[in-house]
């Protein structure tokens, strides 16, 4: 008689079924990813003195790649539809602007008609057996719902990857020790960080976190005994750590010795924040949760290195999504050549403005350049036709001593519907002598914005309740009470 059982666990054979998924690295071409993406001095070996003729013509061949795997997404079917484009239409990345803009409101629009993940990931089409391993996250949801974050294998190391090579781009040294100050949870911050620095670089990695995760004295007292040498993070939070540090009876630069920070900088000033951990190298980097690293900060201090082989970014008006002048201000605009797995991102308007760095740069690569984060398009507030982006403010008080480089602005709207802008910022001076102050601080907004703004100082830490500095990686800047 045939045996019916053929299984170690005792299973009928009639009722058993493949499961031959493939593991994370067999779910893409590891060897070749290296290869495409280079890091190191690999990255100079491959793009110093590269003409942007051959660069546009890499990205030609990853964009048509990306192009044909949207098409078969039922998002990208949907949003390209309705714009009126055929697939004929999109012959090379010259096409790219007959596409129309995604933005995170499509992609959460697509979560609320096909829920719990929406449908603009492609994975509904691919049999479960044959589905990739994957990596999810969520946005904070401090404003909503949280958006599901999607990573196949390939566009996870390649993200990785690009956070490593802006590291050591900046001259991260071999063997140091870093601490994180990203958050973890289901954001993506802190692990995407701990990815790239265990895998691409060979640092020793301490992953802190928040505040809220390990305590800010306990985090002061890690750096002091492990030596740790480089922070990441959002600035605002290592400028508090170093106040913390102070408070413990730790001199930054002294008993803590801090050679480098990479961070999230925008306006913020660079000297201040140098100043309180004794005058480290620093350097800012740009990128948002969908897309990974978009640009970087050179050894040569002059803006932002776009990763052109991997992103393909453009600077459009905020109003007519018309590309800006060289020079100008505009949204930054994504379209990620690499992610041809899952998730596709497509003319992605992250809505965080910049300007371009115009001229030639120094390291003779075929790079274009940003000036990093200047704000967002859609956090701007219009007072007496006058765009204020209030990321902004901080930096245009930090020529005065006494300011502390906490602030929060407020758009009011009084009686009559005027609508005024109350800047909100910690001095260390007394109390008793502030008012005197006042004058000074409106005439330098004036100056800087254009307009009269109301100004009131407040002492140390009295603003942390407002901009919750101490639990959010990108602290509350602007509190809009005109609708109320």
């Amino acid at each position: 008689m045939k045996n019916t059982v053929d299984n170690a666990v005792g299973i009928p054979a009639s009722h058993t079924q493949k499961h031959t998924y493939p593991t994370y690295f067999e779910s893409f071409d590891y060897d070749q990813m290296l290869k495409d993406f280079p890091l190191g001095d690999g990255v100079f070996e491959t793009f110093k003195g590269m003409s942007k003729a051959r660069l546009k013509t890499l990205q030609n061949e990853r964009f048509m790649v990306v192009v044909k795997r949207a098409w078969e997404i039922p998002f990208y079917q949907r949003i390209w539809g309705k714009a009126g484009v055929k697939p004929q239409d999109i012959q090379s990345i010259d096409d790219i602007q007959k596409l129309p803009l995604i933005s995170k409101s499509d992609i959460m629009e697509s979560v609320e008609q096909y829920p719990p993940i929406g449908d603009f990931h492609g994975l509904d089409g691919i049999p479960a057996e044959q589905r990739p391993p994957l990596v999810f996250h969520t946005t904070s949801g401090t404003t909503g719902t949280p958006q599901p974050l999607l990573f196949g294998p390939k566009s996870r190391e390649v993200q990785s990857l690009l956070v490593a090579r802006s590291y050591r781009f900046m001259g991260l040294k071999p063997a140091a020790t870093i601490q994180s100050c990203y958050g973890h949870g289901m954001i993506n911050g802190g692990h995407y960080i701990r990815e790239a620095v265990t895998k691409y670089t060979n640092a020793l990695f301490l992953s802190a976190g928040t505040g809220v995760e390990t305590r800010s004295v306990q985090q002061v007292n890690l750096m002091k005994t492990f030596g740790v040498n480089v922070l990441v993070g959002f600035v605002d939070y290592i400028k508090r750590l170093a106040d913390v540090a102070k408070e413990e009876g730790l001199e930054p630069g002294k008993d803590i010795k801090i050679d480098m920070i990479i961070g999230h900088l925008g306006m913020e000033s660079r000297e201040s924040i140098a100043k309180t951990w004794g005058n480290p190298e620093l350097f800012d980097w740009y990128g948002v949760g969908d897309t990974g690293t978009i640009a970087a900060e050179g050894p040569d201090h002059s803006g932002m290195y776009v990763w052109e082989d991997a992103q393909y970014l453009e600077l459009l008006d905020t109003q007519s999504n018309q590309p800006v002048t060289p020079g100008d201000t505009g949204n930054m605009v994504v379209t990620c050549l690499y992610k041809d797995d899952v998730y596709p991102i497509i003319r992605f308007n992250t809505h965080d403005i910049t300007q371009e760095v115009v001229g030639e740069n120094t390291l003779n690569l075929p790079f274009k350049r940003i000036k990093g984060f200047m704000g967002r398009s859609d956090n701007m507030v219009k007072l007496r036709g006058i765009n204020i982006y209030p990321q902004g403010i901080g930096p245009m008080l930090d020529e005065r001593e006494e300011f502390l480089g906490e602030f929060i602005c407020e758009a009011v709207r009084d009686e009559t519907g005027r609508d005024e802008m109350i800047v909100r910022a910690e001095v260390s001076t007394p109390e008793s002598q502030r008012a005197e102050l006042l004058t000074k601080y409106a005439a330098i907004l004036k100056r800087k914005i254009g307009i009269e703004v109301q100004v009131a100082l407040v002492g140390e830490g009295e603003l942390t309740p407002l901009t919750q500095v101490d639990v959010r990686q990108k602290p509350i800047r602007l509190i809009d009470s005109r609708f109320k």
